[in-house]
């Protein structure tokens, strides 16, 4: 049967009716919610890759601008270069002569009690000396052995190569893999990175090499491909004394490490500590105006070819400004995450051209030595032929090579104040530098209400915390909405058991307002646990943490809360259990005007590590163990007081003991 639009009339207004009776068409105000973790990353490492602040300036500009950049660069890594330092005390133990050059074997000691493997390889028959080129290994088991046709073939074409063993795949073994297998997301909180460790054996290679008479200190080459591809960025970015430098598969551009999720497979030394939110074409350009020859592949599962397209043209347009056109070029090669024949020979022409003057094209040159029957053997090859020094550091030297700061000592109330606001002004700057420039605006809204479940009636508002994240506050009235009133906050666990909230409320704020809030990662605004591992990685890259966004969220929480209906503005009291207590010491640190800060079992420091599977609650502050921990923050809330539901972990007695020191209250104990 054929039905005409016409016997449809009598349908139209039932169905408008059917539709406006239809729970698929609520007045609850339900409204689209953004709030994708990877979404929110993959703009945060986009727009740090489109921002490159040096773009436009002079050569006269730049020179001024370099020193600060340069101590940015240094602070990202750990350490100064402002201190005098000697050579490095050298242990040789043996020489290996090859026709027309000696690799000599020695171990130096870059710091107290840290060893490092070296193969030096020198070149026989000139009387003057000799340029040199620094090979960078990678991260391949066996270094020395490994690479050892790079060095070789620089040996052969003149110049003086060393290469060294990295701390992670050397004669003796340590850890570059923290947070990338071993759950040691503890390293973001110390400011450490394995890289860090790496440019300073360098440099101190460097200290060392500067005392041979065999060695052309003017004219110092660095190279290495992968993790040596890195480190190559960083010697030249941070050491002048390197004139030119070739990274072959080191770098790439935030956004897409982030975004295409090639940070996964990344060790953690392949990104600095990263408190200033740079990308690696700010590191690049420290380099500037020195020659740099960057090479890549074009189906690297860690950089694509794009990715490094870009930022080598960004790198082009900066040396241009500073008057070195044609002193930054990219090779491109064909395959995976390696080398070519047409980069290597293409990185000897390089150094020839900008180490001894002497203009001899790629295709001139011979590739590398690739029978292994030619090259030699491990035990040739070894440093440590009756073992390393019985005090070598390298397994462990994540736990020295920085110095955490002991507890300061509170005797007085200006004391306290000078704490502070040490802290408070390194948190800013630092630790939660990445919180937004100007903050979004709230669009608050109530979106439920009812009459029951409190005496008062509950509401629902949601607001925006920060662009791309709409949260929701949960407000239980047990007071009379239409006179101001204390409000206590309560932050949810990640997790977390239906109503376990709801009974903590009821242990520490009974008869009092309470709302419910659900930070990032938590939750509606939560996800797959799973998805755990990745983001707390890929929010360090680019300058935040996980505890870092949501300590945000609580901050824009209260700030909402103290234009809400029934609300004492000067009276809001922020409360949490376990690891959410980091969440909200920080937030009502950074507030200044909380009532009360409501702890329960909270941890009581940053320096701890995760599981592997970086599954639970992330406790990491990008570098606050430099100047607190957990269980300072406490003592520096004044006027906040702060209590206890349950026992006061143990370490928190330092925070009690300075507020009394500087005559304050001490905690409650609930």
């Amino acid at each position: 049967m054929m039905y005409t639009s016409r016997s449809f009339s009598w349908y139209v207004p039932f169905l408008v009716l059917i539709l406006l009776l239809s729970p698929f068409v609520s007045t609850a105000q339900q409204e689209p919610v953004p709030n994708s973790i990877l979404s929110y990353l993959y703009q945060s490492s986009a727009a740090l890759s489109a921002d490159f602040p040096l773009a436009d300036l002079s050569a006269s500009t730049w020179e001024r601008e370099r020193p600060e950049r340069h101590r940015q660069f240094m602070e990202m890594m750990g350490f100064s270069l402002e201190e005098p330092r000697d050579p490095p005390t050298v242990r040789h133990t043996g020489t290996v002569q090859e026709d027309g050059f000696r690799i000599e074997k020695f171990f130096f000691e870059s710091m107290p009690g840290l060893y490092v493997p070296a193969n030096l390889y020198v070149p026989e028959g000139s009387n003057a000396p000799s340029p040199l080129v620094l090979y960078l290994a990678g991260h391949a088991p066996g270094q020395k052995v490994h690479y050892q046709a790079h060095p070789r073939k620089l040996a052969q074409l003149g110049f003086a190569s060393l290469i060294f063993d990295t701390v992670q795949f050397g004669e003796v073994a340590g850890h570059h893999w923290g947070p990338y297998n071993r759950g040691w997301f503890h390293w973001y909180s110390r400011g450490y990175n394995p890289a860090a460790v790496e440019l300073w054996n360098a440099i101190r290679a460097l200290d060392y090499l500067a005392i041979r008479e065999e060695i052309d200190m003017e004219n110092v080459g660095v190279t290495g491909i992968s993790g040596g591809g890195s480190q190559t960025w960083y010697l030249a970015a941070a050491d002048s004394r390197i004139k030119a430098a070739a990274p072959v598969c080191g770098a790439g551009t935030l956004d897409s490490q982030i975004g295409e999720r090639r940070i996964d497979g990344h060790c953690d030394c392949m990104m600095p500590h990263n408190p200033f939110q740079w990308d690696f074409t700010d590191i690049g350009a420290l380099i500037a105006p020195r020659p740099l020859l960057i090479a890549q592949s074009d189906r690297d599962e860690l950089y694509g070819i794009e990715s490094t397209r870009a930022f080598h043209q960004k790198l082009a347009t900066f040396y241009q400004n500073l008057g070195a056109k044609g002193q930054v070029s990219l090779v491109e090669t064909p395959g995976g995450h390696s080398y070519h024949k047409k980069s290597r020979t293409a990185i000897f022409s390089f150094f020839l051209e900008h180490l001894m003057g002497k203009h001899i094209s790629p295709e001139q040159i011979t590739d590398i030595e690739t029978d292994t029957e030619a090259l030699l053997s491990a035990e040739q090859l070894q440093v440590y032929s009756e073992g390393a020094p019985a005090d070598d550091l390298t397994p462990v030297i994540q736990d020295h090579f920085l110095n955490m700061p002991p507890p300061p000592v509170i005797q007085n109330e200006a004391d306290l104040l000078q704490l502070h606001k040490k802290v408070t002004d390194y948190l800013r700057t630092h630790t939660f530098a990445a919180f937004p420039k100007e903050a979004a605006r709230f669009e608050g809204k109530e979106i439920y209400r009812t009459d029951d479940l409190a005496p008062h009636g509950n509401k629902t508002f949601a607001f925006t915390s920060e662009a791309g994240w709409r949260l929701k506050l949960n407000v239980f009235y047990r007071q009379n909405p239409e006179e101001a009133h204390p409000l206590v906050i309560v932050l949810r666990n990640p997790g977390e058991l239906r109503w376990d909230s709801e009974s903590f409320a009821q242990k520490i704020a009974r008869g009092q307002n309470v709302a419910y809030l659900e930070v990032r990662g938590t939750g509606e605004v939560g996800w797959a646990p799973e998805l755990n591992w990745h983001i707390r990685r890929a929010a360090a890259w680019t300058g935040r943490t996980l505890p870092s966004m949501q300590v945000y969220d609580a901050l824009r929480a209260i700030e909402f809360a103290r234009n809400l209906p029934g609300v004492d503005p000067q009276k809001i009291s922020i409360a949490a259990r376990d690891g959410m207590g980091l969440v909200a010491m920080y937030a009502a640190l950074l507030d200044g005007s909380c009532e009360k800060l409501i702890l329960s079992n909270p941890p009581e420091t940053h320096d701890l590590p995760s599981p592997a599977h970086g599954m639970d609650t992330a406790l990491e502050l990008l570098g606050v163990l430099k100047f607190t921990d957990m269980y300072q923050i406490p003592a520096l809330l004044y006027p906040t007081r702060t209590s206890f539901l349950g026992e006061v972990p143990a370490r928190y007695l330092w925070s009690e003991k300075s507020l009394k020191a500087a005559g304050r209250h001490g905690f409650t104990r609930l």
